[in-house]
């Protein structure tokens, strides 16, 4: 698979244009999502407010962490980039920053991160936002996410680790509570990912990769994503009992739940590009209402 030749040099950009095109490495977006499970996890952990010198302190050494790693996985898929549609305006297709430029920036985004969270907040945390790096790059992008049509369930692993990086900034371990959470964003992220996937099917079959859409018929898919969906409300149902958790987190719990498996088995139903899109956005809604829930939870009952 060629990759395409940049239709510019990044010595004749602008550094506005070329510190934007380093940004867009880290897909800040992703990493948006990242934190807002991070901060909520730590204020369970805590049972109330943290610290606030702590929660700037682990939240930045998330986003260094994270940035390192999606910058890291546009260096390497920068090839499939160039073939997808919606990813070819990514920098590293465009010429806006060179690979090595890149790798070179990844690296010492993760080398900052770990060395920020083992001074700032403790070496657990340091240790897991790394491996988390490790896993997401070595599992995921340099193996499963070519190979394997369960590319994005093993490889979700990776997003849903900073949960335990925001457990352990405050306890300084990981306990049966973090474990769920983590099982639950585990699940979350096929049902989320392939929701999008389905709209974006063929671009992935253009650039060969086995996403469950590419490689199975829409209702497979959407049968697939139903199951997830079961799963995702189930677990957080098991973390509201393991972490003790009160009425709100229960109440939103059960109502946000019942809400994803409704949509979900709308899409098993009713299989169509709309419908998936609709679920990809309410699976970002429901984290965020989720994991506020949990927050305002433990502030006021605690």
């Amino acid at each position: 698979m060629s990759i395409a030749v940049p239709p510019v040099q990044p010595g004749e950009l602008s550094l506005g244009r070329r510190l934007g095109g380093f940004l867009a490495l880290t897909k800040p977006r992703i990493i948006e999502l990242l934190l807002v499970t991070t901060l909520p996890t730590m204020v369970v952990a805590s049972r109330g407010m943290p610290g606030i010198w702590l929660m700037v302190a682990t939240l930045v050494g998330g986003t260094l962490a994270a940035g390192g790693a999606n910058a890291i996985n546009m260096v390497v898929d920068r090839d499939i980039d160039a073939v997808m549609r919606r990813t070819r305006t990514r920098p590293l297709v465009t010429g806006v920053v060179l690979p090595g430029e890149a790798l070179l920036f990844a690296i010492a985004l993760e080398i900052a991160a770990f060395a920020e969270l083992w001074v700032a907040v403790n070496l657990l945390s340091a240790l897991l936002a790394v491996s988390a790096m490790l896993f997401y790059v070595f599992v995921y992008t340099l193996w499963l996410k070519r190979t394997s049509r369960q590319n994005i369930v093993i490889g979700g692993a990776a997003g849903a680790v900073p949960v335990l990086v925001g457990w352990a900034a405050v306890r300084d371990s990981v306990g049966w509570a973090p474990v769920v959470l983590f099982a639950l964003m585990f699940v979350w992220t096929p049902p989320h990912f392939w929701a999008l996937a389905i709209r974006y099917r063929d671009d992935y079959r253009s650039a060969d990769i086995p996403m469950m859409p590419v490689v199975t018929t829409f209702k497979r898919t959407a049968a697939q994503i139903l199951a997830y969906s079961v799963l995702v409300a189930a677990v957080s149902l098991v973390f509201g009992w393991t972490a003790r958790m009160g009425p709100v987190y229960w109440s939103s719990a059960i109502v946000l739940g019942a809400v994803f498996c409704a949509m979900a088995y709308r899409l098993w139903r009713n299989p169509t590009e709309a419908v998936a899109m609709r679920l990809f956005h309410w699976s970002i809604t429901y984290v965020t209402l989720l994991f506020t829930a949990m927050a305002v939870d433990q502030l006021i009952f605690h």
